[in-house]
């Protein structure tokens, strides 16, 4: 689904977390990580990109998908290279596996006490734009944009130890005055949203627009 209100001026990657300007729940927060186990189970049996499969003959086979943790990589690359083409049903997957992914990450990250739905959005908006493959999209641009990326990835790496010692006082003081303080989930909101940026240029490849150095949207 394309996002209803999409600003031309800003990054075809979109990302926000509803503030919860509200009491969070204690218990669920103190005891998130075990909470969360299932609906990790869940997430990983969806986004899971190896097993085994048996043939006529009996035999046990392995195979592995061309994916990116569940995420379509290699053969959208493939039809972006060779037919200027992206099936709206991989974006689609790809867009809907995310938002799940971004739920399941918002809820471990006590931005949502509210426990993650596998189809509704709830807090959690992630969006982008469908690309007009031929007009929108360099067809050999997705062979290298994984390198173009490597600048992100170290800031990334930097940022992700920040946002963890952020949560770990964020969690403090949801458990003491039951409030997430809006400067640190702003902070961890801005992280996850780069890390969107990334993925929607350097993986999903529905945009040729290099991420921006920032948190903000």
């Amino acid at each position: 689904m394309e996002p209803q209100n999409h600003n031309p001026n800003s990054y075809p990657v979109e990302f926000s977390v509803d503030y919860p300007d509200r009491t969070l729940n204690r218990l669920t927060t103190f005891f998130r990580i075990f909470v969360a186990i299932p609906i990790l189970i869940l997430y990983g049996t969806v986004s899971g990109s190896s097993g085994t499969w048996e043939n006529a003959a009996g035999d046990q086979v392995k195979y592995a998908s061309g994916g990116t943790g569940g995420l379509l990589f290699v053969a959208p690359l493939l039809m972006i290279l060779f037919r200027q083409k992206y099936p709206r049903w991989w974006f689609d997957w790809n867009l809907e596996l995310q938002r799940f992914g971004n739920r399941v990450l918002a809820y471990l990250a006590l931005m949502d006490d509210r426990y993650p739905s596998t189809d509704d959005h709830q807090s959690v908006h992630l969006d982008y734009i469908y690309p007009n493959v031929p007009q929108d999209l360099n067809r050999w641009l997705p062979l290298i944009k994984w390198l173009l990326a490597i600048p992100h990835y170290i800031v990334l790496a930097f940022l992700t130890l920040a946002a963890i010692v952020v949560l770990f006082i964020a969690w403090l003081a949801i458990l003491f005055t039951g409030h997430y303080p809006r400067s640190m989930f702003g902070f961890v909101e801005g992280v996850v949203r780069w890390y969107n940026r990334v993925a929607g240029y350097a993986f999903t490849l529905v945009t040729d627009q290099y991420p921006p150095f920032r948190l903000s949207a």
